[in-house]
């Protein structure tokens, strides 16, 4: 058993990277919805793309110590990745997004659920599983970054807050 040279060893430290970095940007441009909701379809993509992307990685060395060079850069990117977007707010927005506002004061904001792929379906269920039956009854709806919606009830507002929406909450009670 020959070992490959440093030549190809960093070759494979290189191609990982770059399949590292087209993988990172495929996935944040898919959406919150598809990494927060995985379905049948998306673990199948995923699976598949790993797959196709593999050899892209190593090249012909299919050798022990190469895919051990390809997981070791896959997991310090990782790695890094994580260390900066912890301590940089920029970064962290660019990598992960932030969150976006479905529903506000019980109106539907039609353009950021077109824009997030959220269909009436999806944000529906979810209020149900926050005990409303209409985003009529929605102070906010948030689709996170990790693709989960959080929503707030009027009746979570703390009544001494002063935010337009405890005002309008007070008002609109006879």
């Amino acid at each position: 058993m020959t070992l490959p040279s440093l030549h190809v060893l960093l070759e494979i430290a290189l191609r990982t990277g770059v399949i590292y970095m087209l993988v990172l940007i495929g996935i944040r441009l898919s959406g919150k919805r598809e990494v927060g909701q995985m379905t049948p379809f998306d673990l199948t993509l995923l699976l598949l793309l790993s797959n196709s992307v593999q050899n892209a990685m190593t090249g012909p060395d299919t050798s022990l110590a190469g895919g051990a060079v390809a997981a070791a850069t896959l997991l310090l990117l990782n790695y890094l990745v994580a260390e900066v977007s912890g301590g940089n707010r920029r970064f962290r927005k660019l990598i992960q997004g932030q969150p976006s506002l479905l529903v506000h004061d019980g109106q539907l904001i039609q353009a950021h659920m077109a824009k997030e792929h959220v269909s009436m379906d999806e944000l529906e269920r979810s209020l149900r599983e926050h005990g409303l039956a209409s985003y009529k009854d929605a102070a906010l709806a948030v689709l996170e970054v990790d693709g989960s919606i959080s929503v707030l009830k009027y009746d979570d507002i703390e009544p001494a807050a002063s935010t337009h929406l405890n005002r309008r909450r007070f008002l609109k009670k006879p």
